[in-house]
């Protein structure tokens, strides 16, 4: 039997893909059992799911590998509920066979595809159920016809990130964005004249994406909302980077980065952002706002793993919308709305950011702009 300092002692376990490794924090009120000191992952209460998986990070990543490396296309019906609903940049898919349907037009453009898990953020439980945010690398060649057109041969690598509520074996609501214009880049098509071109197919066929309503930005000539004072003196890793994220990209408090990110942070994300240090992401941020200057963020959920002492992971999903009516990396303006769905990772270390993974399908919003 665990004793007192075990149930409170939090842990680590790797995230069995490859190197990446990721921090899971086990309830302190369950007995902590290990594994085999060869294989020095951790277990916790999994009643109800597959005995196959020791944990929710090792489930999440293994169950990836059955779908999508092991080709097992038919464990949806063992893992995905019928009426799930898959949240997308680019709309709500609804049902088991719409996912089924999309996994099998994935696979065969790009047969060879490997999905490699660089972490996994979660919270929750067996009982009430597991939420989990997977960041992970598609990596593939492009050797079936896809929704781009026919096979180019080309080889690809390009981020994601889904969002999983898992309730007793089953996903019952997922949201996900992919790097998208990443891949339509690598693919060897101009992006501008493809996201045209795709706009003209889903307006013919009736799928276009609808962007509707006003910009959820301020009331008349208020200034934003402020984040609410903190319920305690003691650091909530979720309230600080909601505070972050409120402060920098509604009130575009840019000045503020400091307050929040070590000096010479480590930032990734989409269509190849890769920088260090906080004047960058100044730049970075502008090269957003300046397009949409009436951008507003909105933080739809968080959850996260680690403690003061190891650090912690804080994964956050939000949506944005806004007007396209200023300059930028975009082109002239045009006056469009735009509305996106985004995640983010980011590494709490000593009290700041240390390094944030950031992933939203541009492609989707290139269409919007475009439209």
């Amino acid at each position: 039997m665990a004793t007192e300092k075990q149930e409170k002692k939090e842990l680590q376990v790797s995230a069995a893909a490859g190197d990446a490794k990721s921090r899971i924090t086990l309830p302190k009120q369950v007995d902590i059992q290990f594994m085999d000191e060869a294989d020095s992952v951790l277990t916790q209460p999994m009643e109800g799911y597959n005995p196959r998986y020791k944990n929710i990070v090792d489930y999440i990543i293994g169950v990836t590998h059955e779908i999508w490396e092991e080709h097992g296309v038919g464990k949806l019906y063992d893992y995905y509920a019928n009426t799930i609903k898959m949240h997308t940049a680019s709309g709500l898919k609804f049902g088991r066979e719409a996912v089924i349907a999309a996994t099998l037009e994935s696979q065969a453009s790009f047969p060879d595809r490997r999905l490699f898990g660089e972490e996994v953020i979660w919270g929750g439980d067996n009982v009430a159920g597991f939420y989990t945010s997977h960041r992970l690398r598609h990596e593939g060649s492009n050797r079936g016809w896809s929704p781009y057109g026919p096979p180019t041969g080309k080889r690809v690598s390009y981020r994601a990130i889904a969002d999983c509520v898992c309730v007793r074996d089953m996903m019952v609501e997922e949201w996900i964005s992919r790097d998208e214009l990443t891949l339509v880049t690598q693919l060897g098509l101009d992006p501008v004249r493809t996201a045209k071109e795709m706009v003209a197919k889903e307006k013919d066929s009736d799928l276009q994406l609808s962007v509707a309503g006003d910009v959820n930005h301020r009331v008349g000539q208020y200034p934003p909302e402020p984040w609410p004072e903190a319920q305690s003196e003691r650091f909530d890793p979720e309230d600080f980077v909601g505070r972050m994220m409120h402060e920098i990209w509604n009130w575009k408090l840019l000045n503020k980065a400091r307050d929040y990110y070590h000096e010479n942070f480590v930032f990734e994300g989409p269509s190849g952002r890769a920088f260090q240090g906080i004047g960058d992401f100044q730049t970075y941020a502008l090269s957003l706002l300046s397009p949409f200057p009436d951008l507003s963020l909105n933080l739809d959920h968080f959850c996260h793993v680690g403690d003061e002492h190891a650090g912690y992971r804080v994964a956050t999903r939000w949506s944005i919308q806004g007007t396209h009516t200023g300059y930028g990396p975009y082109g002239e303006p045009t006056g469009n709305p735009i509305r996106l769905m985004g995640f983010s990772h980011h590494v709490i270390q000593d009290g700041k950011i240390a390094s944030e993974n950031t992933v939203f399908d541009e492609f989707v919003l290139l269409k919007q702009i475009v439209a």
